[in-house]
């Protein structure tokens, strides 16, 4: 939408998922800015209160720090009452919390690391999103989908992330037609690789974090450019956000040359970014 459709999220409440750091924390940070009151949502509850208590400094803004795991349902419904007992209603949520991976198929210690992303990444939006909707029809709200450009392609070492981005993209896509009429806007956002610690988190091939990220990531978008971006799209309430002239590019090259495609993300692979 143009600029002139834009709505302020003054007043807003605003909930997101994986706000302790990276992308999360920059979308609370400069969310709260814009005078909204936020509820966070993330397992470090003493990284988690630190960014709330930054919040308030920032910006003024009220914002209450929930310990979540997304990938338990009964942990994604308790953030959603929390937001509600706190502040009655939820204008805009934003489902971030994700893990990643980095490893080929057949380096793999179990197959287990497919469930652990799929429960995090894709049912944790699910079911926030499913606790939240009531809420969010009520106030005609905005659903934010923070997935990646591996939701619309294959990449090599990111089998079950890619998958579960896809996933995500199948629901929000199917989820926006079934609302149509109600208000409520959904946004996917496409970002490529953000300098963020999620991949020092990344699951290598015994299912652990990595403990370095395997990308340049001085190369990389930062957190910060990354969530200015996520922002303007939710105040417009965009249809969808690829954030790379690459990304872009790749949606209509995939469609003539799919086999340049895959050479062309096997390389980014190889080089780290």
């Amino acid at each position: 939408m143009a600029d002139a459709l834009a709505v302020s999220l003054r007043g807003n409440v605003v909930a997101i998922t994986g706000a302790s750091s990276g992308i999360g924390r920059e979308l609370a940070l400069q969310i709260a800015a814009r005078g909204a009151r936020l509820a966070l949502g993330a397992r470090d509850l003493s990284r988690l209160s630190e960014v709330a208590r930054e919040c308030a400094e920032r910006g003024g803004a009220e914002a209450i720090a929930v310990r979540t795991d997304v990938s338990d349902e009964a942990s994604c419904r308790a953030f959603v009452e929390a937001a509600i007992r706190q502040f009655g209603r939820i204008d805009t949520l934003v489902n971030n919390a994700g893990i990643g991976m980095w490893a080929r198929v057949d380096e793999l210690a179990d197959a287990s690391v497919f469930e652990r992303l799929m429960r995090v990444n894709y049912l944790g939006a699910v079911w926030c999103t499913y606790h939240a909707l009531p809420h969010l029809r009520r106030s005609r709200g905005r659903i934010v989908a923070v997935s990646s450009l591996t939701g619309k392609t294959g990449v090599p070492t990111r089998s079950g992330y890619a998958a579960s981005k896809h996933a995500m993209h199948g629901f929000f896509d199917s989820l926006r037609i079934e609302l149509r009429g109600t208000g409520v806007s959904v946004t996917i956002v496409c970002p490529g690789f953000v300098a963020t610690e999620i991949r020092e988190r990344n699951l290598g091939p015994d299912g652990r974090p990595l403990g370095t990220s395997p990308v340049r990531e001085a190369e990389a978008m930062t957190a910060g450019e990354c969530a200015r971006r996520i922002v303007r799209a939710l105040e417009r309430r965009e249809r969808e956000v690829v954030m790379t002239a690459r990304g872009r590019a790749g949606q209509w090259l995939r469609l003539l040359a799919p086999g340049l495609v895959d050479r062309i993300a096997a390389r980014a692979i190889a080089r780290g970014i």
